[in-house]
Order: structure tokens, then sequence, then C-alpha cells
């Protein structure tokens, strides 16, 4: 079956927040290709399959905090929306594939799950090998200048890369 989704596009939608990897409710419309309000209807008609580990209101500040550094110049969309978005975890997410009853939320669902795997996967590696480095630097045959200019490298080189580019919120025409 070919993917509905890039892989990438669904990495840009998952943010940090409140120590949890969460995508937003207007990500996840578009994504489904639903209105946000129907998604919205619909977790609240099911509203006892989300608790807080799964899905939360965002408070207004952090929604203010969102739209400053990743959404935009707030002047452009109002300081203040009426209604707050929502965020769905991991488990969240694969909770809407059994509220959103259709194919696409099924097979959406399934891309999505396998996004946060894969983003789990490469972290666990990337922490493997920052292990494995630092275990090697311990040994006395490696306080070599030559060397640990090379360590250094490496661990910059594995550096997450920050997207200067602030992410805009909304339909893409």
């Amino acid at each position: 079956m070919d993917k509905i989704i890039p892989y990438n596009t669904i990495i840009q939608s998952i943010i940090l927040l409140r120590k949890h990897k969460v995508i937003l409710d207007n990500e996840l419309a578009v994504l489904y290709g639903v209105p946000v309000k129907r998604l919205k209807e619909q977790v609240k008609r099911n509203i006892k399959r989300f608790p807080e580990d799964f899905m939360f209101e965002l408070s207004q500040d952090e929604y203010h905090y969102l739209r400053i550094n990743y959404f935009g110049d707030v002047r452009k969309h109002g300081k203040h929306t009426k209604y707050l978005p929502y965020a769905f975890t991991e488990q969240g997410v694969a909770m809407l594939s059994s509220v959103l009853n259709n194919k696409k939320a099924v097979q959406v669902n399934i891309e999505i799950m396998r996004a946060f795997v894969r983003m789990r996967q490469v972290l666990s590696s990337h922490k493997e090998i920052l292990e494995k480095l630092k275990q090697l630097e311990k040994k006395d045959h490696l306080q070599d200048k030559q060397i640990k200019i090379i360590f250094d490298a490496i661990r910059e080189m594995m550096k997450p890369i920050e997207n200067k580019e602030k992410k805009r919120i909304g339909f893409v025409r």
C-alpha cells in the first residue's frame, strides 16, 4: 500500500509540549482530511476515551507561546482564540481511529504510528552512539588530541538541526 502522507510531513507536525510528543488537533484534521470542528465534535462525544495522558487542551499561555514561536505573526491571526486546541499524544492519536470511523482515518493513523515508532528508534540509536563514544573516551589510549577532535566533531554532527523557519498554521494551497 502506498503511503498517504510523507513521513516528514507527520514528523513536522509533532511537537514537544508538557514533556509529551504531541500533534495538535488542527494538524490532525489536515492529515485526516476533516474539519477541525468535526474532529473536536467526535472527541467530545467520546471524551471518556481520551484521558489526560491521551489528550489535553492547551492553556492560553501555551497557545500564545506556540503562535509566537511556531505559527508566525500573532497580529495576523489575532491574540485570542475562541476554542483552545487539543494536543494528542501517541496514544490519543491511536484512539482517534476508533472515533473517526472512515477508511482514511485508519490509514492515516497507521502512518502516524509508524512515524512515532521511527522517531523513537532514531532517538534511541543516537543515545546508544553517544554512550559508546563516552566509553571509548574513557580508555587511556584515546588521550590523543586528534581523536578527541574527531569525537567532538561527531557529537556536533549528531546535534539536532534547529529549524529557523517558523511553522505556519492552516491549509496549504
